[in-house]
C-alpha cells in the first residue's frame, strides 16, 4: 500500500514490526499508539492484564489496514459515550449543588 491519510508504514522504525501477524507490506503504522487503549476493556482488542497494567503486545487491530474505519467509528462513539459522561455528571453537580 501506499501512504496516505489512511495508511502510513515506518519501516525505518527500530521497532518495526512491533506486533507480528501482519505482513509487512499491509503493516499500517499510522496508529503507532493504539487511540483505543484508553478505553480499557471497551477497546474491543487483544489485550492481557499484566501486573494491573494493559498488555497489547499480542494485539494487531490497530496496525490492519482495512481497519481504519473501523477504528475511527469506535473513537466517535467512544467521545459521545465520554461527553454523555460529563453532561450527566455535571448536571449531577450542578443539581447537588442547588441543594445545598
Amino acid at each position: 500500500m501506499d501512504n496516505s491519510e489512511r495508511f502510513f508504514c515506518n519501516k525505518e522504525c527500530r521497532y518495526f514490526p512491533c506486533h507480528k501477524g501482519v505482513s509487512e507490506d499491509e503493516f499500517n503504522c499510522l496508529f503507532c499508539y493504539c487511540p483505543l487503549y484508553s478505553m480499557g476493556s471497551d477497546c474491543g482488542g487483544d489485550y492481557v492484564m499484566k501486573n494491573g497494567v494493559k498488555s497489547c503486545i499480542g494485539c494487531i487491530r490497530p496496525h490492519i489496514a482495512a481497519n481504519f474505519d473501523e477504528i475511527n467509528e469506535a473513537l466517535r462513539k467512544h467521545k459521545t459515550v465520554a461527553i454523555r459522561s460529563l453532561e450527566s455528571r455535571a448536571h449531577d453537580l450542578v443539581k447537588s449543588d442547588s441543594n445545598k
